[in-house]
């Protein structure tokens, strides 16, 4: 798939908007070790990682015919990006009698969780060892970790929200229901719906996010906001005697951190910087976010942070949208020549491999009555 020739950047619209944003606060432009700021949690804000056949406003825009194909940025990156990734995943693909195609991921599949040291040369153990008889240092302890951090970060780096800094779109958020909310509240996400054509009249609608805006004089520019995590500066060094201890090293070999970081996530610093692109985030801000102390996984301090050009950024890591699109569309052109059904993608866990399986059609559906159950 790396190798695909390079497909036209699809013709783009936007058709709806959802959601709100609030506006980055540029205090965080001044963090650094000396002056780092402890990352805070923000449990009453809600996330909501929907895939795409649960989502209202695609069915609506389904039933309308808007395109042939449906999808989220999470998924759509995933695929695009998926040269790079190590380990196994999966995307459910339903093909309807008519030719639509839905991209749908399971839930709480892996698209929900962000991975950590994916491409490193020794990634993380799957279990404890003897030095970590807890398991902090997991594969699945660090996902979680890694999610709730960058989850938690996109909020901090906001300014509280008011009247007048809050920037309300034409639809409230399509997945918050206030009767059932038991004083949670949504989290400032601004859901872009936009609409792609590829050069033969194939389109697709994609649900893509932004996170916050930025306000220079009069001027508004979208931002997307992730966060890298330094989990154990000890057990990277073991495993990697080129690893960098970001105290030492980020506010004045930031460049060093960030070279290192791309390596060891090259898979997720991609899909990341691919989700901006198709968002059109004009700004994406990257966080430096370190344990307070190694042993502890709960406290985290935001070291640094960082605005990046998503467009320039994209060609510092080789990330090639042509080629990515290319990548897409090969999936895209061959379920065109498969029958209705349900089908799966599935990365090998042991090899760069994508197999395509079909599956009966009531795969990976809940059921809730004790015969399906049982």
């Amino acid at each position: 798939m790396a190798k695909l020739r390079d497909e036209p950047i699809p013709k783009e619209q936007d058709l709806m908007w959802c959601g709100f944003l609030d506006q980055y606060n540029d205090a965080y432009d001044k963090v650094s070790v000396k002056n780092a700021v402890p990352l805070k949690r923000f449990e009453t804000k809600e996330f909501y990682p929907v895939t795409t056949t649960d989502d209202p406003v695609i069915e609506k825009l389904a039933i309308e015919n808007t395109a042939q194909v449906y999808i989220t940025d999470a998924i759509l990156s995933h695929i695009m990006t998926c040269p790079r990734s190590v380990f196994s995943w999966d995307v459910v693909v339903q093909k309807l009698p008519d030719g639509t195609l839905f991209f749908d991921k399971r839930d709480n599949s892996q698209f929900d969780f962000l991975t950590v040291s994916e491409t490193a040369m020794n990634p993380p153990p799957l279990t404890p060892s003897d030095d970590d008889p807890e398991g902090i240092n997991t594969l699945g302890k660090l996902s979680l970790e890694a999610t709730s951090i960058n989850q938690n970060f996109s909020q901090q780096i906001l300014k509280r929200p008011v009247a007048q800094t809050r920037k309300k779109f034409e639809l409230p958020n399509p997945f918050f229901d206030e009767e059932d909310a038991d004083g949670m509240e949504p989290a400032s996400v601004g859901y872009r719906y936009r609409k792609f054509t590829f050069a033969d009249g194939t389109s697709l609608v994609c649900r893509c996010e932004l996170h916050g805006y930025v306000k220079k004089q009069r001027e508004e520019s979208y931002l997307t906001a992730f966060s890298l995590n330094e989990w154990d500066p000890r057990v990277a060094a073991q495993n990697n005697p080129n690893a960098v201890n970001w105290r030492e090293k980020i506010d004045t070999h930031r460049g060093a951190v960030l070279a290192t970081e791309l390596k060891n996530n090259s898979a997720k610093v991609a899909k990341w910087t691919a989700q901006s692109l198709l968002a059109k985030a004009s700004l994406m801000k990257i966080g430096y976010v370190s344990r307070k102390l190694p042993t502890n996984h709960y406290e985290h301090v935001i070291l640094a942070t960082q605005f990046y050009v998503p467009s320039e950024f994209a060609a510092q890591i080789t990330l090639n949208m042509n080629t990515c699109w290319g990548i897409f569309k090969r999936f895209v052109d061959r379920f065109q020549t498969l029958p209705a059904g349900k089908y799966l993608i599935l990365r090998d866990p042991n090899k760069p491999v994508v197999r395509l399986y079909s599956v009966p059609p009531g795969t990976f559906e809940e059921d809730d009555d004790d015969e399906g159950e049982e």
